[in-house]
Protein backbone atom coordinates (compact mmCIF):
# COMPACT_ATOMS: atom_id res chain seq x y z
CA UNK A 1 0.00 0.00 0.00
CA UNK A 2 1.68 3.08 -0.87
CA UNK A 3 0.76 5.53 1.21
CA UNK A 4 2.83 8.47 2.13
CA UNK A 5 5.45 8.43 5.20
CA UNK A 6 5.50 11.90 5.97
CA UNK A 7 3.04 14.91 5.46
CA UNK A 8 3.90 18.22 6.08
CA UNK A 9 1.09 20.47 8.21
CA UNK A 10 0.34 22.31 5.32
CA UNK A 11 -0.78 19.45 3.31
CA UNK A 12 -2.95 18.22 5.83
CA UNK A 13 -6.19 20.91 5.96
CA UNK A 14 -8.54 19.89 2.86
CA UNK A 15 -10.83 22.75 2.03
CA UNK A 16 -14.19 21.54 1.36
CA UNK A 17 -15.65 23.12 -2.05
CA UNK A 18 -19.20 23.16 -1.10
CA UNK A 19 -20.78 25.65 -3.39
CA UNK A 20 -23.26 25.93 -6.28
CA UNK A 21 -21.10 27.51 -9.21
CA UNK A 22 -17.45 26.98 -10.35
CA UNK A 23 -17.38 30.77 -9.96
CA UNK A 24 -17.46 30.55 -6.77
CA UNK A 25 -15.48 27.68 -5.89
CA UNK A 26 -12.70 29.79 -8.01
CA UNK A 27 -12.67 32.36 -6.73
CA UNK A 28 -12.04 31.05 -3.08
CA UNK A 29 -9.62 29.17 -4.36
CA UNK A 30 -7.47 32.34 -5.95
CA UNK A 31 -8.11 33.93 -3.10
CA UNK A 32 -6.66 31.43 -0.71
CA UNK A 33 -3.68 30.73 -3.52
CA UNK A 34 -0.63 28.99 -2.23
CA UNK A 35 -1.91 28.92 1.30
CA UNK A 36 -4.19 26.23 0.66
CA UNK A 37 -3.07 22.93 -1.95
CA UNK A 38 -6.19 20.65 -1.33
CA UNK A 39 -9.72 20.80 -2.22
CA UNK A 40 -12.64 18.43 -1.86
CA UNK A 41 -15.04 18.36 -4.54
CA UNK A 42 -18.17 16.71 -3.45
CA UNK A 43 -21.73 16.20 -5.24
CA UNK A 44 -23.14 20.05 -4.82
CA UNK A 45 -20.15 21.71 -7.15
CA UNK A 46 -19.66 18.32 -9.05
CA UNK A 47 -23.05 18.10 -10.51
CA UNK A 48 -22.49 21.67 -11.25
CA UNK A 49 -19.08 22.08 -12.68
CA UNK A 50 -17.65 18.36 -13.38
CA UNK A 51 -14.58 17.25 -14.11
CA UNK A 52 -14.31 20.39 -16.07
CA UNK A 53 -13.30 21.99 -12.63
CA UNK A 54 -11.99 19.20 -11.09
CA UNK A 55 -8.89 19.20 -14.05
CA UNK A 56 -8.62 22.98 -13.67
CA UNK A 57 -7.81 22.41 -10.14
CA UNK A 58 -5.49 19.58 -11.29
CA UNK A 59 -3.94 21.45 -13.86
CA UNK A 60 -3.49 24.14 -11.82
CA UNK A 61 -1.34 22.11 -9.35
CA UNK A 62 -3.98 21.50 -6.92
CA UNK A 63 -4.20 18.36 -5.03
CA UNK A 64 -8.03 17.02 -5.09
CA UNK A 65 -10.32 14.39 -2.90
CA UNK A 66 -13.56 13.01 -4.76
CA UNK A 67 -15.99 12.84 -2.46
CA UNK A 68 -18.72 11.05 -4.27
CA UNK A 69 -19.35 8.20 -1.61
CA UNK A 70 -20.10 5.81 -4.64
CA UNK A 71 -22.01 2.34 -3.63
CA UNK A 72 -24.22 0.12 -6.07
CA UNK A 73 -24.14 -3.30 -7.73
CA UNK A 74 -20.25 -4.12 -8.31
CA UNK A 75 -20.60 -3.64 -12.21
CA UNK A 76 -22.26 -0.21 -12.11
CA UNK A 77 -19.21 0.91 -9.30
CA UNK A 78 -16.56 -0.57 -11.47
CA UNK A 79 -17.87 1.08 -14.77
CA UNK A 80 -17.91 4.42 -12.93
CA UNK A 81 -14.62 4.28 -11.86
CA UNK A 82 -12.97 2.92 -15.08
CA UNK A 83 -15.03 5.76 -17.08
CA UNK A 84 -13.72 8.53 -15.19
CA UNK A 85 -11.46 10.49 -17.80
CA UNK A 86 -7.89 8.93 -17.77
CA UNK A 87 -6.82 12.68 -17.84
CA UNK A 88 -7.60 13.30 -14.44
CA UNK A 89 -8.65 9.76 -12.82
CA UNK A 90 -4.72 9.02 -11.71
CA UNK A 91 -4.16 12.45 -10.49
CA UNK A 92 -7.06 12.00 -8.30
CA UNK A 93 -5.65 12.32 -4.64
CA UNK A 94 -8.59 10.45 -2.88
CA UNK A 95 -12.76 8.96 -3.68
CA UNK A 96 -15.12 8.05 -1.76
CA UNK A 97 -16.91 4.95 -1.39
CA UNK A 98 -19.92 3.72 0.73
CA UNK A 99 -20.91 0.08 0.51
CA UNK A 100 -19.37 -3.71 1.54
CA UNK A 101 -17.01 -5.36 0.24
CA UNK A 102 -17.97 -6.03 -2.99
CA UNK A 103 -18.12 -2.10 -3.56
CA UNK A 104 -14.49 -2.10 -2.73
CA UNK A 105 -13.60 -4.65 -5.19
CA UNK A 106 -15.21 -3.07 -7.61
CA UNK A 107 -13.41 0.18 -6.94
CA UNK A 108 -10.38 -1.32 -6.96
CA UNK A 109 -10.80 -3.16 -10.68
CA UNK A 110 -12.11 -0.55 -12.02
CA UNK A 111 -9.13 1.61 -10.44
CA UNK A 112 -7.29 -0.69 -12.41
CA UNK A 113 -3.28 -0.98 -12.13
CA UNK A 114 -3.55 2.94 -11.18
CA UNK A 115 -1.63 3.61 -7.55
CA UNK A 116 -4.74 6.87 -7.21
CA UNK A 117 -6.63 7.41 -6.38
CA UNK A 118 -6.71 6.33 -3.03
CA UNK A 119 -10.10 4.43 -1.84
CA UNK A 120 -11.30 6.13 1.19
CA UNK A 121 -14.44 4.03 2.81
CA UNK A 122 -17.15 6.63 4.75
CA UNK A 123 -17.61 4.68 8.18
CA UNK A 124 -20.82 7.04 9.44
CA UNK A 125 -21.88 10.41 8.72
CA UNK A 126 -20.56 13.24 11.19
CA UNK A 127 -24.16 14.25 11.24
CA UNK A 128 -24.87 10.69 12.91
CA UNK A 129 -24.93 9.47 16.67
CA UNK A 130 -26.23 7.05 18.49
CA UNK A 131 -29.93 8.28 18.66
CA UNK A 132 -29.83 8.39 14.66
CA UNK A 133 -28.32 4.39 14.90
CA UNK A 134 -31.82 3.32 17.11
CA UNK A 135 -33.90 5.46 14.24
CA UNK A 136 -31.91 3.29 11.53
CA UNK A 137 -32.15 -0.05 12.91
CA UNK A 138 -35.40 -0.09 15.69
CA UNK A 139 -34.99 -2.78 18.23
CA UNK A 140 -31.68 -3.50 17.58
CA UNK A 141 -30.04 -0.03 19.21
CA UNK A 142 -29.50 -1.98 22.53
CA UNK A 143 -26.86 -4.35 21.12
CA UNK A 144 -24.81 -2.57 18.03
CA UNK A 145 -23.67 0.80 19.40
CA UNK A 146 -22.03 3.76 16.51
CA UNK A 147 -18.89 2.62 18.14
CA UNK A 148 -19.82 -1.16 16.92
CA UNK A 149 -20.99 -0.14 13.47
CA UNK A 150 -18.39 2.25 12.92
CA UNK A 151 -15.12 -0.66 13.75
CA UNK A 152 -17.69 -3.23 12.00
CA UNK A 153 -17.75 -1.06 8.92
CA UNK A 154 -13.93 0.07 8.85
CA UNK A 155 -13.01 -3.90 8.89
CA UNK A 156 -14.63 -4.65 6.35
CA UNK A 157 -13.29 -1.59 4.04
CA UNK A 158 -9.54 -2.25 5.48
CA UNK A 159 -10.20 -6.32 4.60
CA UNK A 160 -11.01 -5.56 1.78
CA UNK A 161 -8.29 -3.72 0.16
CA UNK A 162 -9.17 0.63 0.99
CA UNK A 163 -6.81 2.61 1.62
CA UNK A 164 -8.33 4.48 3.99
CA UNK A 165 -11.52 5.55 5.82
CA UNK A 166 -13.65 8.91 6.26
CA UNK A 167 -14.40 9.36 10.11
CA UNK A 168 -15.00 11.64 12.78
CA UNK A 169 -15.55 12.88 16.51
CA UNK A 170 -14.12 10.35 19.06
CA UNK A 171 -14.02 7.55 16.47
CA UNK A 172 -10.80 8.74 15.25
CA UNK A 173 -9.12 7.97 18.07
CA UNK A 174 -11.11 4.62 18.70
CA UNK A 175 -10.08 3.53 14.98
CA UNK A 176 -6.29 4.22 15.58
CA UNK A 177 -6.28 2.57 18.48
CA UNK A 178 -8.22 -0.40 17.40
CA UNK A 179 -6.14 -1.07 14.39
CA UNK A 180 -3.07 0.06 15.62
CA UNK A 181 -1.40 -3.20 13.80
CA UNK A 182 -2.88 -1.54 10.60
CA UNK A 183 -1.37 1.21 8.36
CA UNK A 184 -4.30 3.16 6.79
CA UNK A 185 -5.43 6.67 6.12
CA UNK A 186 -7.99 8.68 8.30
CA UNK A 187 -9.83 11.62 6.67
CA UNK A 188 -11.78 13.26 9.27
CA UNK A 189 -14.53 15.95 8.44
CA UNK A 190 -16.46 18.46 10.24
CA UNK A 191 -13.59 20.08 11.57
CA UNK A 192 -14.43 22.79 13.71
CA UNK A 193 -12.38 25.86 15.20
CA UNK A 194 -13.37 26.17 18.98
CA UNK A 195 -15.27 28.85 19.15
CA UNK A 196 -17.15 27.85 15.54
CA UNK A 197 -20.75 26.15 14.76
CA UNK A 198 -20.83 22.69 14.79
CA UNK A 199 -23.64 23.34 12.14
CA UNK A 200 -25.09 19.89 11.22
CA UNK A 201 -22.00 17.83 12.64
CA UNK A 202 -22.91 16.20 15.57
CA UNK A 203 -19.70 14.17 15.66
CA UNK A 204 -16.74 17.24 15.03
CA UNK A 205 -13.45 17.89 16.22
CA UNK A 206 -11.01 20.87 16.84
CA UNK A 207 -7.95 20.89 14.17
CA UNK A 208 -5.88 20.13 16.97
CA UNK A 209 -8.19 17.28 18.97
CA UNK A 210 -8.29 15.20 15.18
CA UNK A 211 -4.40 15.21 14.54
CA UNK A 212 -3.80 14.47 18.43
CA UNK A 213 -6.12 11.62 18.14
CA UNK A 214 -4.41 9.95 14.74
CA UNK A 215 -6.03 12.10 11.59
CA UNK A 216 -3.93 11.93 8.65
CA UNK A 217 -6.15 14.82 6.70
CA UNK A 218 -8.94 17.15 7.96
CA UNK A 219 -11.58 18.88 6.08
CA UNK A 220 -13.11 22.23 6.97
CA UNK A 221 -15.84 24.13 4.64
CA UNK A 222 -18.07 26.43 6.10
CA UNK A 223 -15.43 27.96 9.07
CA UNK A 224 -12.94 28.96 5.56
CA UNK A 225 -15.79 29.60 3.01
CA UNK A 226 -17.62 31.79 5.51
CA UNK A 227 -15.21 33.51 6.90
CA UNK A 228 -14.51 37.01 5.99
CA UNK A 229 -10.78 36.91 5.73
CA UNK A 230 -10.73 32.60 4.91
CA UNK A 231 -6.22 33.33 4.65
CA UNK A 232 -6.34 34.06 8.57
CA UNK A 233 -8.45 30.62 9.44
CA UNK A 234 -6.65 28.56 7.43
CA UNK A 235 -3.00 29.97 8.80
CA UNK A 236 -4.56 29.52 12.61
CA UNK A 237 -5.78 25.97 11.11
CA UNK A 238 -1.88 25.27 10.24
CA UNK A 239 -0.85 26.63 13.35
CA UNK A 240 -3.09 24.30 15.22
CA UNK A 241 -2.07 21.14 13.06
CA UNK A 242 1.77 21.91 13.72
CA UNK A 243 1.26 22.23 17.79
CA UNK A 244 -0.64 18.68 17.60
CA UNK A 245 1.95 17.27 15.62
CA UNK A 246 4.67 18.13 17.98
CA UNK A 247 2.49 17.01 20.47
CA UNK A 248 1.90 13.38 19.55
CA UNK A 249 3.67 10.35 17.99
CA UNK A 250 2.11 8.28 15.63
CA UNK A 251 4.51 5.75 13.30
CA UNK A 252 4.60 6.48 9.91
CA UNK A 253 1.76 5.51 8.05
CA UNK A 254 -0.58 5.74 10.24
CA UNK A 255 -1.50 8.90 10.55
Amino acid sequence: MNLPVEIAASERLIVALDFDTAGEARSLVEGLGDTVGFYKVGWQLFLGAGWPFVEDLLESGKKVFLDLKIGDIGTTVRAAVGNMPDCSAGRLEMLTLQGGRATVQAAMAGRGERTRPWLLMLTVLSSMDDADLGDLYPGGHDSATLVDVIRIRARMALDAGCEGLIASGESVRDLREHFSDRQFLIVAPGIRPEAAARDDHKRSLTPYQAIRYGADYLVMGRPVTGADRPNDVVRSVISEIEKALQDREVPPGAG
